[in-house]
């Protein structure tokens, strides 16, 4: 159990406690000491009593399933919003007018209903997404849960049983693990079969190699990867065979607490800063429609509530009440409320996300979560992960050190490439074609000596076998075969590709089976493996013995760990492969070589051979062979790899991604600052960083460089996350990387974490933006993340970040487009009101300009190019405004301007016969004073009024009953005015959305030519519902003449000249603000 990790999911008695509830720690103690324990013995297991008594106490070995929310619950959940609530206060209270309208039947009923329906299909679209999302939140757990053994061999009862369902094991079960096996629980080691045993652990601790494991104790205070002993649940078994006793089960293993700490930061997930901008907005504009209906219900009161005062008194007297006025002028409140709310915003949003996420997808950025795309534009710190991610996490050979022509003398060669692709990169001042004895001496051993292979899948190289072993055979092709065709085998690998083939030797056939690795299988065709002397933990090396063929001699290939086989090597081979004696001088040259690589987080391997192989001169791999019977026992290993002649070493790495070190200069110039957190060795990261630009080559990064349990024995963390530039933090464990990303949150940054392995998922569901990695990553990891990378590579996040700043410059652009729209149209509202003058656009018009006609221009304003020097600006903060003053102050203008049209426009049509020159009277409507306009009220009071029919399109219209109508059903086309007015001067508006400042001279229309489209498509829509009659009657208007839409042009283009004075002055003061700031710099 990792260090640290007894507070996480424990159960109140556990299979580690003892009486006193001290944590039982099994890694420290020796085998006997666990057996004594947990009450067993290693060759006999638990009896079956035992085992029941047991799982009364511990329950069965499985991850518990938290229940999640209710259905009902979530869907309530998507009501808790500001602006969603005013919607449905609105949608219920003109559901209801309807309804008491609807007694009068006719045209109206059909277009009372219309709104209240819309508003709440809205409703239920938005709950629908908002629950789908919802219910995605606890997949990582499931995906969790996958990752778990189904069955297990056990020892019980002196007895083994080849197949327990893991969800059966106790505390103290003895269980049998071999290659291949996944682990069911977390267990202490305590046999080891084979010789070595090692378990790829890496999802789990962030290790960018498989471990060895052993049975022998270690020290009370190792962290998870410095646990040896323990092989944990969910990790796999790579290499050996060994018998294990269980210590933790269920949500007390690593990966149990790994399962509560996704739980837990599920639960404390935040808002996006976005959506926190766009409550604050809801929460004022509900301020705002309250105070501004309270104003417009004082205004008309008189207009249904009337009161005499009796002989001069003070007190009101013969109150009247008009209830069919007072309701009018409640559907003003409504009308009102449904122009104030941007309700097509929720949709354009989506729309606009979605968008992005495909741009994002084209840079190999895969958004799972839409509100993770605005998130990305205001990240200030990647926390990532360092294998995988800033590296390869294919080992590949960097450095070739060989004997030179004399012991005192060594040659090196750098060698290129970063993947396991033979042709990637060459040896610099390479010898091609003219292998001298010793170079072909270390390819023979890098090609026989390995148990490793290459294929190709997807385009890309893989690796079968250990990483390492795989490097050495990717590194020596460069004259075998440049223009060979690649297909995938398993024969041999790369280190050997790149050095090529001897002179004069015969090359592989064309026919070859392997055209990847040619010259790989041509030194195994010339030296035939016939037996192999395994790897094991006490000699560190490998060795094979070869056949080269009638008439020569067996000889044995070893390779291992430098120290090692120096150790057991007595002479050392020169250039032209004659061989002398190793002493002190040559031996101290090679020690300062392997340092020199060593201190640069190379990982070195030794070549060494033996020709004189005694007891093999005739063996061929016959098991009678009494020679045999050596190789049957490791133990005998060691004498036969003596007396060895050294041939030279290499250096290999897990190498930095070539395209980085520039994606790290970026994240500088933008202000992001990244910190590498990493499961790997601390030496090994700190080189890796150096190379990346993390870190400068020579900067003193004793203060920036700590382990993840160096890190949380700091008394103040937070000043130490504060440091300029970047952190590093090695050997962490996931509870560390919860607690950076928990406490950089809490100090106000964005942070975006990236991870791959199981280890990571608690850190990825908690970071503002989780990024798994799409190749290497877990599916636990992916399910917590909010976007995954296809290429693993951290220059995708970067360019994900400055899509996400141009999203959202896009987003603010369409907001405020939508914003001051509906401050045009509250404004028009609150002038009806004022002016006492008929209802100029009803709810259902506003209700379609809203959604339907502002939606495309909005949609396309998504589409806006971005700025040139987008990543060269530090990020926003995540609680900068939308609006601030100046903003607020321009569009409080332009949204005076359109109420002022709108219903500037419904008077024109009443009172005047022409404007502008434009004639007006063609269709023959009566003309009246602005003062009965203002006073339609008391139409019924006044002597001799008559209005004469006019035309509306094919329609006639009269007024043969009541006269007063032409206030009501005859303002239909002073209504169709004014929603045309409010419908051109959004779309003219729409232009002046293109950019914050810049003038429609320097941002003509044509740099977004998806905006001139949704113009087009809004306009059209206008169309359809004025000339088709059955939607012309829905929305209470009809078609317009020429001349009158003239008119319209003429009232709504001055917007755009209102909007360029005014950023006009915009720029003139910011330049001033921008030069009086460098002056007093």
């Amino acid at each position: 159990m990792g260090k640290g990790g007894e507070n996480y999911g424990r159960k109140e008695n556990t299979s580690s406690d003892n009486s006193d509830g001290e944590i039982f720690k099994a890694w420290s103690k020796d085998v006997r000491e666990c057996e004594e324990h947990f009450k067993v013995s290693v060759k006999t297991g638990l009896s079956h009593d035992e085992v029941e008594n047991r799982r009364k106490i511990y329950g069965f070995n499985e991850l518990e399933k938290h229940d999640g929310q209710s259905i009902w619950k979530l869907v309530l959940e998507q009501f808790n919003d500001t602006l969603v609530r005013i919607l449905l206060a609105a949608a219920i209270i003109s559901f209801v007018l309807a309804w008491y309208d609807g007694d009068e039947g006719g045209e109206m009923e059909i277009t009372a209903f219309v709104e209240p329906l819309v508003i709440f299909l809205i409703l239920i679209v938005n709950a629908i997404v908002g629950v789908w999302q919802e219910s995605n939140a606890e997949k990582a757990l499931e995906a969790l849960k996958e990752i778990q053994s189904e069955q297990a061999s056990v020892i019980r009862n002196n007895e083994k049983i080849p197949s327990l369902p893991a969800k059966d094991l106790v505390p103290g079960d003895i269980v049998e693990l071999k290659v291949g096996d996944k682990v069911p629980a977390d267990m202490r080691v305590v046999e080891l079969i084979s010789s070595t045993l090692r378990l790829e652990q890496g999802s789990l601790t962030g290790e960018s190699e498989a471990v060895n494991k052993t049975n022998k104790p270690v020290a009370e205070d190792a962290d998870i990867q410095g646990k040896k002993c323990i092989v944990f649940a969910g990790t796999t078994v790579v290499n050996g065979h060994c018998f294990c006793l269980v210590t933790q089960t269920g949500m007390d293993t690593e990966i149990g607490k790994v399962h509560n700490q996704i739980h837990e930061a599920s639960q404390s997930e935040e808002d996006t800063p976005l959506k926190k901008k766009l409550n604050e907005f809801g929460e004022r504009l509900t301020m705002m429609i309250g105070l501004i209906c309270i104003l417009v219900w004082l205004i008309n009161v008189k207009y249904f509530l009337t009161w005499d005062y009796v002989d001069d008194g003070w007190w009101p007297t013969n109150f009247k009440f008009s209830f069919e006025k007072c309701t009018y002028y409640f559907e003003i409140a409504v009308a009102l409320a449904v122009a104030a709310i941007p309700e097509g915003l929720p949709a354009v949003i989506t729309t606009c996300l979605a968008l992005g996420t495909r741009k994002m997808a084209q840079k190999n950025a895969l958004v799972r979560k839409l509100p993770s795309v605005e998130t990305l534009g205001c990240t200030t710190v990647i926390c990532s992960d360092k294998t995988g991610t800033l590296t390869t996490n294919q080992m590949a050979v960097s450095k070739l050190v060989a004997i030179g022509t004399n012991v005192d003398a060594l040659r090196a060669f750098k060698v290129e490439g970063t993947t396991y692709n033979p042709n990637d990169g060459q040896i610099e001042n390479w010898p091609a074609g003219q292998l001298d004895a010793n170079l072909q001496t270390m390819a023979k051993i890098a090609a026989v000596c390995n148990d490793a292979g290459i294929s190709q899948s997807e385009h890309k190289f893989v690796a079968h076998g250990m990483p390492t072993e795989a490097a050495l055979k990717a590194r020596y092709i460069f004259s075998c075969s440049l223009a060979c065709v690649l297909f995938a085998i398993n024969l041999c690998t790369v280190l050997v590709e790149k050095m090529g083939l001897p002179e004069g030797s015969k090359n592989v056939q064309s026919g070859s089976k392997s055209t990847i690795l040619r010259c790989c299988e041509w030194w195994n065709e010339h030296d035939r493996r016939i037996a192999t002397l395994e790897f094991d933990r006490d000699r560190k090396s490998m060795g094979v013995i070869v056949d080269s063929g009638v008439g020569k001699k067996k000889s044995l290939l070893v390779k291992g760990a430098v120290e090692n086989v120096l150790d057991r090597s007595s002479k050392v081979q020169l250039r032209d492969g004659s061989v002398v004696k190793l002493d002190n001088n040559a031996k101290n040259l090679i020690l300062q070589a392997l340092h020199e690589m060593s201190t640069s987080a190379l990982r070195c391997l030794g070549f060494a051979y033996k020709d004189e192989l005694t007891n093999f001169e005739n063996y061929n791999g016959n098991e009678d062979h009494p020679a045999h019977q050596l190789l049957l026992d490791p133990n005998n290993y060691s004498s036969i790899e003596d007396e060895l002649i050294f041939v030279g070493l290499v250096g290999l790495r897990d190498p930095p991604r070539e395209e980085v070190y520039q994606a790290i200069e970026d994240c500088r110039a933008a202000g992001i600052r990244v910190m590498v957190i990493t499961g790997d060795n601390k030496n090994t990261a700190e080189a890796i960083c150096r190379e990346i630009g993390v870190f400068a080559p020579n900067e003193n990064i004793s203060s920036k460089s700590l382990t993840g349990k160096d890190f949380m024995e700091l008394r103040d963390k937070k000043a130490y996350l504060r440091q300029t530039g970047g952190l590093l933090f090695s050997r962490a464990e996931p509870r560390h990387k919860q607690d950076i990303v928990r406490l950089l949150k809490e100090d106000g940054e964005v942070v975006a974490m990236t991870g791959d392995g199981v280890n990571d998922a608690p850190a990825l569901k908690l970071a503002d933006i989780g990024i798994a990695m799409g190749i290497a990553g877990t599916e636990v990891a992916k399910e917590a993340s909010d976007m995954v990378l296809a290429d693993d590579n951290f220059s995708s996040i970067v360019a994900a970040v400055g899509e996400g700043r141009s999203i959202y410059n896009n987003m603010k652009a369409f907001i405020r487009y939508m914003i001051s729209s509906n401050i045009g149209e509250v404004a028009s509202i609150f002038l009806t009101a004022a002016l006492g003058i008929p209802e100029g656009l009803i709810p259902v018009q506003l209700l379609w300009v809203n959604l339907v006609t502002d939606g495309p221009p909005a949609t396309a304003l998504g589409f806006n190019p971005p700025d040139k020097d987008i990543m060269k600006k530090p990020p926003r903060r995540s609680d900068d405004s939308l609006i601030n003053l100046w903003i607020l102050f321009r569009y409080l203008v332009i949204g005076i301007y359109v109420g002022l049209a709108t219903v500037g426009v419904f008077i024109i049509w009443y009172t005047h016969g022409s404007f502008m020159g434009i004639d007006l009277s063609s269709d023959g409507h009566t003309l009246v004073t602005y003062s009965q306009l203002a006073n339609w009220g008391q139409c019924s009071s006044w002597n001799n009024f008559t209005a004469a029919p006019f035309t509306a399109g094919s329609r006639i219209i009269s007024f043969d009953a009541d006269p007063c109508d032409y206030f009501t059903t005859g303002k239909v086309k002073a209504m169709t005015l004014s929603l045309s007015v409010l419908v051109a001067i959004e779309m003219f508006n729409s232009l002046n959305a293109l950019s914050e400042d810049g003038s429609l001279l320097t941002m003509p229309p044509w740099v977004n030519p998806w905006l001139l489209l949704a113009m087009s498509v809004s306009f059209g829509l206008h169309f359809l519902i004025l000339y088709v009659p059955f939607l012309a009657k829905v929305f209470g208007i009809v078609p317009l003449s020429f001349n009158e839409w003239l008119l319209v042009l003429a009232v709504a283009l001055p917007v755009i000249l209102i909007d360029e004075v005014l950023k006009f002055v915009g720029r003139c003061t910011s330049g001033s603000a921008r030069r009086s700031k460098q002056k007093s710099d």
